[in-house]
């Protein structure tokens, strides 16, 4: 069965994923909807006759589409989701899921009525290392973890806005929350303090802090730290450290390190894990079958819960309980 995919958003990360399809059989990228015609022909143009729109709507009117991939910033998440929704179409959407945790919340409480099938962004829990982790994880007992996620600021104007990204912690460093979640359990309280540093000073038009760090109590009784920068010149370390009674599990973008108390192990990702969360949702797709999608929708819920928490938390200074969402 060939599918018939729509994209919503024309950025870097659309390209990415084009790219990625266009090697899996079965696959045609159809159609493209931006926030002007313009654009929307523009990345349509070298996909054999894929339609460019300027709405949603538009572009399910004129096409039948199997599934929608959502790639917008977070500040235009809402009625992208609403649409494709009534529409009952399946969709992809890159983390994260909204600035906040209001709108997210209506959207996983409309896919609850629809039993709609969804997939979101979050590649981190495909990695051969994280599934590995996971194995060893279910005889150990974990204690506390830290993690980090430290760059430079991204060159977007909507990235550096408040109003636009909901700034690092929400933007990238959910990758890591998520894999926290994934590997150790659910978030019950969250206590944040952000800064800026340095990038208000240099850059204009920079609302979003440079540097936070967010300590965590987990229902399970650890505890976790996971701390941000986007104030370095160029790339800084991104991983997470998981302290377990038989020693440090280190999980980075392409391994996993196993420190026990007199040796070291190290188990590196083999596969793509942009491919794997493709090949899960597109299967699901095709047949239904929603066993292989790691990070559903009502699931991700929990990870934006987490995210807006921190950002409350370090707006007021105080320790935020989160959730409970589903």
């Amino acid at each position: 069965m060939s599918l018939k995919i729509g994209f919503v958003g024309t950025g870097s990360f659309t390209r990415f994923h084009c790219d990625l399809l266009a090697k899996m059989d079965g696959v045609q990228v159809a159609a493209f909807c931006a926030t002007s015609l313009d654009k929307a022909e523009k990345a349509a143009a070298g996909w054999n006759g894929a339609g460019a729109y300027d709405s949603v709507a538009s572009m399910l009117d004129s096409q039948r589409l199997d599934a929608v991939y959502v790639c917008v910033p977070p500040m235009a998440h809402g009625e992208i989701e609403m649409t494709l929704i009534e529409r009952g179409i399946p969709f992809f959407v890159e983390k994260p899921l909204g600035l906040d945790i209001e709108l997210p919340a209506q959207i996983a409480d409309k896919l609850a009525a629809r039993k709609l099938i969804t997939s979101v962004g979050y590649h981190f829990r495909y990695m051969d290392s994280t599934q590995r982790a996971l194995e060893l994880l279910q005889q150990r007992k974990v204690g506390m973890a830290l993690g980090y996620w430290m760059g430079s600021m991204p060159k977007v104007g909507w990235w550096r806005r408040q109003d636009g990204s909901g700034g690092q912690f929400i933007e990238q460093t959910s990758h890591i929350v998520d894999l926290m979640r994934y590997l150790i359990g659910d978030v019950e309280e969250v206590y944040a303090a952000y800064a800026s540093r340095v990038m208000h000073e240099v850059e204009e038009g920079v609302t979003v802090p440079d540097v936070g760090t967010v300590t965590f109590k987990l229902a399970s009784g650890a505890v976790a730290t996971i701390s941000n920068a986007c104030m370095l010149p160029g790339n800084g370390p991104t991983g997470l450290q998981i302290y377990t009674n038989q020693g440090l599990l280190e999980l980075t973008r392409d391994s996993l390190k196993d420190a026990g108390k007199s040796t070291i192990s190290e188990y590196k990702n083999e596969h793509n894990p942009y491919v794997r969360e493709h090949e899960a949702f597109l299967h699901a797709v095709r047949t239904g079958d929603a066993s292989r999608i790691l990070s559903p929708y009502a699931d991700s819920l929990k990870t934006q819960a987490v995210t807006a928490a921190a950002a409350r938390s370090a707006a007021t200074g105080q320790p935020v309980r989160v959730g409970p969402y589903r």
